[in-house]
This record gives C-alpha cells, sequence and structure tokens, in this order.
C-alpha cells in the first residue's frame, strides 16, 4: 500500500479495496488472492478482511495467509469447502485502513486522489491528482489539468512534498504540465 498515508479528514473512508478472489486453492475452502498493496507480503500480514454486505461490510478473519509468488493463498473464517471459494472468484476484499501500518511519510493512494499539484516556488496549481498507478521504476501521478491530463513521475527530483488533506508541491520541469 504504496507511499501512502491517511487523509482522513478529507476522505474518511474506513475499508479499503486491498485485492481481489481469483479463484480457489484445493478442497478445504482457500482462496487464492490478488493484492493490490506494494507486496503480497504487506496483504499476508493482514488478519482479517471486509466483504461488501449490503449497504455496509462484514468482518471475516483471516485463519492463514501464504505468500504464492505475486499472490496470496488465504484460509478465511467461515470458508471450508471449495464450493464456498468458488462462489467467492471475482469478489473484491477491503481492508480496515487501521490495520495497515504506515511508515512515515507514506500515503493511501485514495487519500491523494483530489489533491492539487501546486509549484512550489510559484504556488501556481496545475490541476488536481486524478490518479496514481505503478509504472515499475516508480509511481506515477495522473493530473487533471485545465488542457487535460499530465503524467509526472512520483520522485522525490518533482514531488517536493505532499501536505495531507492539502496538497502535492512540485517542482516540474519546463514544459511538463504545459
Amino acid at each position: 500500500m504504496s507511499d501512502i498515508k491517511t487523509r482522513p479528514e478529507k476522505n474518511e473512508e474506513k475499508y479499503l479495496e486491498c485485492g481481489q478472489i481469483i479463484n480457489t486453492h484445493g478442497i478445504a475452502g482457500t482462496v487464492k488472492i490478488d493484492p493490490w498493496t506494494d507486496t503480497p507480503q504487506d496483504f499476508a500480514e493482514l488478519r482479517r478482511l471486509y466483504f461488501r454486505s449490503g449497504s455496509g461490510f462484514e468482518e471475516r478473519k483471516i485463519l492463514k495467509n501464504s505468500v504464492q509468488k505475486r499472490f496470496v493463498l488465504s484460509k478465511i473464517e467461515g470458508v471450508d469447502t471449495v464450493e464456498a471459494a468458488e462462489a467467492l472468484k471475482g469478489t473484491v476484499v477491503f481492508a480496515d485502513r487501521d490495520d495497515i501500518p504506515l511508515d512515515e511519510g507514506s500515503y493511501f493512494i485514495v487519500d491523494l486522489i483530489g489533491l492539487p499539484v501546486i509549484d512550489s516556488s510559484t504556488g501556481v496549481k496545475y490541476g488536481e491528482i486524478s490518479e496514481v498507478f505503478n509504472a515499475g521504476a516508480s509511481d506515477i501521478y495522473t493530473v487533471a489539468t485545465p488542457s487535460g491530463e499530465r503524467m509526472m513521475p512520483a520522485v522525490p527530483e518533482y514531488v517536493d512534498r505532499v501536505e495531507p488533506g492539502e496538497a502535492v508541491y512540485v517542482s516540474p520541469i519546463e514544459g511538463m504540465f504545459d
């Protein structure tokens, strides 16, 4: 859960999408999860998941997690047969943001969406972050500007600081936001 920290004053989502059940594993109800976290190990540290249930969420304990390449095999409370696991294929799972420890200077991606992108030197607002994705070497911020979307690597050369709930301050190269 990438270099990303909370901004609860603006985004009060308690439960964050953290992966998707993509298959079954074995006959005892174990599911194979595609984790939407920085590493499968980050996901494997979770001890409970949440499933959408009507307009709310239902908590389920994770009885066991193991990492298998880039996936996580999870034994979830109440899922005891291959048929029960099969019924969950395609289900997006959620984590409570309080269950995810973050390093100093890290943020949840969802909390960056909508933040204004401001030039550190001039105070000019270029636009707002509309998407964050990883391109291998670094995260990429997609910035919605008045003249269309622009992409910017989320690296120290360009991103000076992130003020949670306020803005992302940048030092772009010439032409980056033209």
